[in-house]
């Protein structure tokens, strides 16, 4: 082996030429790009079948909710006739009214405790906070 074979053999390591600073950040650059452009495109994906699923108990609650709301129209109804055969009927549909005040304010605050539970896009927040791990050195600190 001649020293400039050698030295040739040296210089390009064992997976063939190095490449220069300038190459590497051009490549560290790309592929965070890519991972970001990733990240957008599974945060889209998974508002998209979020949303497709909302929408869709949505409907079936709002059939739901119109065929309950009917029935209690018309229970609230009867309701007011009964009591207005015992006292007055303007006191009747003010006691009727009043519970159903009541079944509101216990309905609002369940429904705002639950709202407080929903969640956002699990896995894309996993795998965002793992970002600035892939693009740190081994054993290097962040800085």
């Amino acid at each position: 082996m001649t020293p400039d074979t050698q030295t040739n053999n040296v210089t390009a390591g064992l997976d063939g030429p190095q490449r220069s600073l300038g190459e590497l950040m051009s490549e560290v650059s790309s592929d965070l790009s890519t991972l970001v452009r990733q990240e957008i495109e599974l945060a889209k994906a998974e508002v998209r079948q979020e949303a497709r699923s909302a929408g869709r108990a949505a409907g079936m609650f709002t059939g739901a909710g119109f065929g309950a709301y009917m029935v209690l129209l018309f229970l609230s109804i009867a309701l007011w006739w009964g009591l207005s055969n015992v006292m007055d009927g303007g006191w009747a549909a003010l006691i009727v009214a009043a519970i159903w005040a009541i079944v509101a304010a216990v309905l609002f605050s369940i429904a705002r405790s639950r709202a407080k539970e929903l969640r956002a896009v699990p896995r894309t927040v996993d795998t965002v906070k793992q970002i600035p791990d892939a693009v740190r050195p081994e054993g290097g600190s962040p800085r």
